[in-house]
């Protein structure tokens, strides 16, 4: 408790920011869903024939996972909260779709019958009658439907729509640091609850009010979605730079910002933890993002497809180079000297049990090991992949996790082997054993930042000033900087800052 405590108070504003966050894309969500399917429901009540295959439609979109949803719409919309209002919106159509229409239907007939014989047309006798008599069934629609957004709002975070989901990503990729977890995963909770309980309350008025305490609740929820824009006076960024999950692009991001705003007049914004390689390296094909530092092994795999020409670092950077220039024109600028090359690791105990040096050295033990890899290495050329066609391994059991679970389970006796980055902190947090890529199945990985050619030309100083960083940064110095964010809870910005003014990069 104790440890939780400290963490809530050092992240104080963080978790402000990000409640703020979460509480503004779960009501525009909830008013888009509202604004369609409240009208939709009550025209479907006289269109009884089609109501059934468009209520139909909504309920499949929900069994749709929101992982895909959001993967599907960051090609047209980008990153950020757009997508992620527009699938949430779409996962809280089918509570209020249902209810609007269940609530309408369910009117006793004889009152239609009667508001009719009164002289009252469809129009007059749907506002007049039906509504009124309907709206707390429609109320209690929109209240599952907030409690539905409210939950997978989460996931936002992944493609940089901020929210709670941030601190909870962040806590996986700490190693499922406990405390960030539930610092917030308790105040989504929360809110989900504090929501419904407002809910609860216009679906009581609405008993007596009937569509008055509809519009009283959804004008509330636009002036609080408002607000922000009428307080905001921040300048728009002239650059946004994203990063991947982890420790390491964050650092390096604050650095490119840091050396940006202090040679130039540019107003730079960061958009960390924004997933893994595809979501990123599409947002900055679709421009959501201008850069992100990227990795030259990377970038021959993944983007351009291909065989390294060699293990030599500057032959590499050079296909790298030449290949995102001619194939998506982008740059990829001066490379750092670290190596942040894919390791097979394990524990010093098992590699001394067995005689573990090499990669093949698995071989005599595949059928008798349980293999812990990413979902991105394992389904990768410089990954599982290749270990299967260049080591002839077959390995006997393999499970996919998140990059931050991984080491807890080499730790726990879960797995045996790992797939880690060179310069991870835990390798020396849990003193892991590397083993040796004697075929050479992974090219060097030198990270550096690749940016769309157009983004060059308008700002054509950024290739002098990120130069800088070009050739420095040892694997010892990378690592360590990684070890003080993810085991000192160090801020990246922090980190970042130390090291610039200790290479007299940056003025104390």
């Amino acid at each position: 408790m104790s440890e939780f405590i400290s963490v809530f108070q050092n992240r104080q504003d963080m978790l402000l920011e990000t409640i703020w966050e979460h509480l503004q894309i779960s009501l525009i969500s909830l008013i888009i869903a509202i604004v369609i399917a409240v009208p939709l429901g009550l025209l479907l009540t006289r269109y009884p024939r089609v109501a059934e295959p468009v209520i139909g439609v909504s309920a499949i979109m929900q069994t749709i996972p929101s992982l895909a949803v959001l993967a599907f719409l960051i090609p047209f919309f980008g990153i950020g909260t757009t997508p992620a209002i527009i699938a949430l919106a779409a996962y809280g159509l089918l509570p209020i779709l249902r209810n609007a229409y269940t609530g309408i239907k369910e009117v006793d007939p004889a009152l239609k019958e009667a508001a009719t014989g009164m002289g009252m047309n469809s129009l007059k006798r749907l506002t007049k009658i039906e509504l009124p008599i309907a709206m707390p069934v429609i109320m209690a629609g929109i209240r599952t439907s907030m409690v539905l957004i409210v939950g997978t709002t989460t996931i936002a975070a992944l493609i940089g729509a901020g929210g709670l989901g941030k601190i909870i990503l962040l806590g996986l990729d700490r190693g499922a640091d406990v405390n960030l977890i539930l610092l917030g995963a308790i105040p989504a909770a929360l809110l989900a609850i504090f929501l419904d309980v407002i809910l609860r309350g216009f679906e009581h008025i609405s008993k007596r009010a009937g569509f008055k305490s509809f519009i009283a609740m959804l004008v509330i929820a636009i002036l609080i979605v408002v607000s922000p824009f009428f307080m905001n006076t921040s300048k728009d960024p002239d650059l946004v730079i994203g990063g991947k999950l982890g420790s390491e692009p964050a650092i390096l991001i604050n650095m490119y910002k840091l050396l940006i705003e202090e040679e130039t007049d540019l107003n730079v914004e960061l958009e960390p933890g924004l997933g893994k390689t595809a979501f990123v390296f599409t947002a900055l094909q679709q421009g959501s993002i201008d850069m992100f530092p990227e990795f030259t092994g990377t970038v021959i795999v993944t983007h351009l497809e291909e065989d390294a020409v060699s293990n030599n670092s500057t032959e590499v950077y050079e296909q790298a180079r030449q290949g995102m220039k001619e194939k998506y024109n982008m740059t990829l600028l001066e490379p750092m000297m670290f190596n942040n090359t894919y390791t097979v690791s394990t524990t010093k105990e098992l590699a001394e049990q067995y005689g573990l040096e090499d990669i093949g050295d698995l071989k005599q033990i595949e059928e008798q090991i349980t293999a812990g890899f990413t979902l991105e290495f394992n389904d990768r050329y410089d990954g599982y992949v290749g270990m299967q066609d260049i080591y002839n391994l077959s390995l006997g059991n393999v499970r996919t996790m998140e990059p931050g679970i991984r080491q807890d389970a080499l730790s726990n006796g879960d797995v045996d082997i790992i797939d880690a980055y060179a310069t991870d902190s835990y390798m020396i947090e849990l003193d892991l054993v590397t083993l040796n890529d004697s075929e050479n199945l992974f090219p060097p990985y030198q990270g550096a930042p690749l940016l769309r050619e157009d983004t060059l030309e308008r700002f054509p100083e950024l290739e002098e000033v990120l130069n800088q960083l070009g050739g420095r940064i040892t694997d010892d110095e990378m690592r360590q900087m990684n070890y003080e964010v993810d085991y000192e809870d160090k801020s990246p910005y922090e980190v970042a800052r130390k090291f610039l003014v200790e290479k007299d990069l940056l003025e104390n």
